[in-house]
């Protein structure tokens, strides 16, 4: 397949190449671009040393950042590109980090180094590709494999385990035997790299279209990032409204939730927890009492170890928390379930809901679908012209209630809430007049109820 490299990239080759040097685009740019994808960007290896790359391209447009690992940034027209000496890399002492690099003039020695075959393949604008370890034909088959020794590549480099998982899930693609039994063999490296690239690994990993079958194969390595999912496999669910173990069923519900971020990570976590509250009755049913809100509890724990974001971690573990809730179709509960939650987050619950019964008993799906499609109009409905069911969302606030004399702080929060059921239930009208008479009655109430000693 012919390549077309653009025509900035192919400026600053030609400029390496007529001081005399080979540079090459290299890298994903040209595995995506032999697959038909468009490349985000586009990355430049060359023979010129860190210095020789500067005086040729000229310092005044070059970010000199990562030059110790022979790394300059070029602007052309706006655009940044990476451009890279060949190298090859010193001892790794940490199943991460190389001890030196050592900058060298030969392609091979540069591709060889890398992590997969699909991934050391570099193009040039006239000479074509340069594809030295078989990388296109992988790419054709479908075909992870690693370059050289898998379990060297992965001693070396523990995170390339999780790219390996990345692609496949990514991709669709077959992680090549040697290359997996290296993975499974050498998973427990994995404990040397930091939470914060563990956790965007995994992440990309949950993301992907193929997701359901890299996790059900490579559950081990899962495991040794997310120790938690240990219970879960093998833990049966003798209940009418389950057919496969808490892992299965997890990782079903993960392929069935859209490629969202927050509700991959909702849909991972959602049963967590089930192996600790299964409980088994006298007829031999399981039943999991309890799960959602302690799988919510291990959920922030776990994201917390991995240090994602406090938006992320709040927003899924709200989704874990009420995935199993099942309010009556009726706009009472309705609202209460929407100012528990928040009523923008409704969209996300229901289609968390809808993808965690796809994953159960088939033969019961039908009435739990018409379920959430009838809890879904109720939603709408109720949301409609942007209403909310918080207490911000009331016509009077706080300083309101200080005005009429409600100045400690309990009685200030007991009110709210006082004022934010009546408002659910439509026994007081959100406006300013009504909510401050009904303040004034509740108070008065309570008032009489605590000198009687009530």
């Amino acid at each position: 397949m012919e390549i077309r490299i653009p025509e900035n990239v192919s400026k600053i080759i030609d400029t390496l190449n007529s001081r005399g040097f080979e540079a090459y685009a290299v890298g994903g740019c040209i595995r995506d671009s032999l697959m038909g994808i468009v490349p985000h960007d586009w990355d430049i290896c060359t023979s010129a040393l860190p210095d020789e790359v500067l005086d040729t391209l000229g310092r005044h447009n070059i970010i000199e950042s990562g030059l110790k690992h022979g790394t300059v940034t070029v602007s052309v027209d706006g655009e940044l590109f990476e451009i890279t000496t060949f190298r090859t890399d010193g001892k790794y002492l940490d199943n991460r980090h190389p001890e030196n690099v050592k900058f060298v003039r030969s392609l091979r020695e540069d591709l060889q180094r890398r992590d997969f075959t699909m991934n050391s393949i570099a193009c040039h604008h006239i000479k074509g590709i340069i594809d030295e370890f078989g990388g296109c034909e992988d790419i054709e088959n479908g075909i992870i494999r690693c370059v050289g020794d898998p379990e060297k590549r992965f001693g070396e480099d523990a995170l390339r385990i999780l790219r390996a998982l990345r692609f496949a899930s990514r991709l669709g693609f077959r992680i090549e035997e040697n290359t997996g039994k290296a993975v499974h063999k050498l998973c427990g490296t994995l404990r040397n790299i930091s939470a914060e690239r563990i956790a965007s690994e995994f992440t990309q990993i949950l993301m992907g279209k193929y997701v359901v079958d890299v996790l059900l194969e490579y559950s081990d390595v899962i495991d040794v990032i997310i120790p938690e999912i240990y219970d879960m496999i093998g833990c049966v669910q003798n209940n009418p409204h389950h057919i496969y173990d808490v892992w299965e069923h997890t990782v079903r519900v993960v392929g069935y939730v859209p490629q969202d971020r927050i509700l991959r990570l909702a849909a991972f976590f959602h049963d967590i927890a089930k192996p600790f509250c299964r409980t088994t009755d006298e007829r031999g049913i399981d039943h999991f009492h309890g799960h959602p809100l302690l799988s919510a509890k291990m959920t922030r724990a776990i994201l917390n170890r991995l240090r994602f974001d406090k938006k992320t971690i709040s927003q899924v573990c709200l989704l874990v928390e009420f995935h199993d809730y099942r309010p009556p179709t009726d706009a009472k509960p309705v609202r209460k379930l929407l100012s528990k939650m928040g009523a923008e987050n409704y969209p996300e619950l229901l289609e968390l809901k809808r993808a965690d019964c796809r994953a159960q008993n088939p033969e019961l799906l039908e009435g739990k679908l018409v379920y959430i499609d009838t809890l879904e109009e109720i939603c709408k409905k109720e949301t409609e012209g942007g209403r909310k069911f918080r207490v911000s969302d009331l016509a009077v606030n706080g300083r309101d209630l200080m005005e009429i004399g409600i100045s400690e702080g309990k009685k200030i929060g007991k009110t709210l809430e006082y004022l934010l059921s009546g408002m659910i239930n439509e026994e007081i009208e959100n406006d300013f007049d009504s909510m401050i008479k009904a303040a004034r009655n509740f108070n008065n109430i309570t008032d009489r109820e605590e000198t009687n000693g009530v």
